[in-house]
């Protein structure tokens, strides 16, 4: 076997390589042999079928097995030798050869050679926000305000009043599609409606009725009402006011506290506010570590795990679609929609994997045991959820993946620039709470 070498890019190599015909003759004679010891054939014993009707008959089949045999062991030959790490699969293709020898080459690519870049001169800002009590009052509003209740009211309808309407639509006098209903709730104010048709229901009582002419948006996802003005007749039947749960024994119990008492509430309200900060500091802060780590280590990425892993989001996107009730064959998902976000996520995998093996930064079982358990504090049952990670391998190796963030991160932080800045309740959580 002869192999020459080529560089055809920063990490694209072909190899070229010749397999004598003689060692492949050899390998199809000590085959055939072997064959004909187990073969059947009708006429024969097992066994006893002639060497040459053998070769007749699976000669071609041997021989295509050989070649790729040898093929494939002189690729893996050269690999061994020049210590390639392939990504992706071989494109392994025939040549030109001799009457003594057959010759290939073999075109793929390898990993990049990366070294993390200087980290010193990147600063990374860490939100800092402490919880408080206004935090805690403002937190528990919203979950009274999520388990509001209605009451029927004898007046007009107001703002932020429940209504159940019976309602036409009509565009050109006739009903359009989806523009009739009967004992349909929604809150005025809620935004669940367009904001015309919810407020033509103000000042309605229960037994009124109203018709008003109605524009929908040039971006309504109904194209043939886009833009359009239909004619709505509205008769409301109901009118409900919101009323709050009261801040009592039996609201702390619908949050899970069993005794109902209200300063335990308050403890656990401020435990989960605090513990859902941190995760969102956290996810700011390995953010920017992500984009610090691309930023100072320029590397290429190998054109084939950018495909596998396209492919892979583009598999998934389709299952999304599917489990929300959508036809994926009505939008075909296409790999290349995802093409340029699958290139970071490769080349950030790859740059975390050096970070990692050359910093020793994997997950001891102590972290991952710690990153259970903090999870598991947000349910009603912690011990049953750590008991459901440490009886799914899956899940386990899921943490296992955040525990070795974690450490990337903090090995980041002790080599950046780590700014702390104060941080508004509302826009570390998005205005969620």
């Amino acid at each position: 076997m002869e192999t020459n070498q080529e560089n055809r890019s920063s990490l694209e190599r072909q190899i070229e390589m010749t397999v004598p015909v003689a060692d492949i003759d050899k390998e199809v004679d000590s085959r055939l042999k072997r064959l004909s010891k187990t073969v059947k054939m009708a006429g024969f014993r097992p066994g006893k079928v002639p060497l040459k009707i053998v070769a007749q008959t699976y000669g071609p089949q041997v021989r295509s097995e050989a070649v790729t045999a040898a093929v494939q062991k002189a690729f893996g030959d050269k690999l061994r030798e020049g210590n390639y790490r392939i990504a992706g699969d071989p494109q392994i293709e025939a040549r030109e050869g001799s009457d003594d020898a057959l010759a290939f080459s073999a075109t793929f690519e390898v990993y990049p050679e990366i070294t993390v870049g200087d980290l010193s001169a990147r600063e990374i800002e860490k939100p800092e926000l402490e919880v408080g009590e206004a935090e805690v009052d403002r937190t528990i509003d919203v979950l009274r305000k999520q388990r509001t209740g209605y009451d029927a009211v004898d007046r007009a309808a107001a703002d932020g009043d429940r209504v159940t309407v019976d309602f036409t639509g009509r565009k050109d006098g006739e009903v359009f599609d989806g523009g009739q209903a009967q004992d349909f709730p929604f809150v005025i104010g809620a935004g669940a409606m367009l904001k015309d048709f919810e407020a033509a229901a103000l000042g309605l009582g229960a037994g009124e009725s109203k018709t008003f002419d109605m524009a929908f948006p040039e971006d309504y996802h109904a194209k043939e009402l886009a833009g359009q003005t239909v004619q709505f007749e509205i008769a409301v039947k109901k009118v409900e006011e919101a009323v709050l749960p009261p801040l009592d024994e039996t609201f702390a119990q619908s949050l899970g506290v069993a005794d109902g008492n209200l300063e335990t509430m308050r403890n656990e309200v401020r435990a989960n506010l605090e513990r859902e900060v941190r995760r969102r500091i956290q996810a700011r802060v390995k953010e920017q570590v992500m984009d610090a780590l691309i930023d100072v280590t320029p590397i290429d990425v190998p054109t084939a795990l950018v495909e596998i892993e396209s492919r892979q989001m583009a598999a998934n996107a389709r299952r999304d679609m599917e489990a929300r009730g959508m036809s994926a064959d009505k939008l075909p998902v296409q790999e290349s929609w995802f093409t340029e976000q699958a290139a970071r996520r490769v080349k950030l995998g790859l740059i975390m994997a050096e970070a990692v093996k050359a910093n020793e930064l994997h997950a001891k079982p102590e972290q991952v045991r710690a990153l259970v358990e903090d999870f598991a504090q947000s349910y009603e049952d912690p011990q049953e959820v750590i008991n459901w990670y440490y009886g799914n391998p899956q899940q386990l190796q899921q943490a296992e993946a955040l525990v070795i963030e974690d450490n990337v991160v903090e090995w980041v932080l002790g080599r950046a620039k780590a700014v702390t800045k104060p941080v508004a309740f509302d826009e570390l959580m998005g205005n969620a709470a």
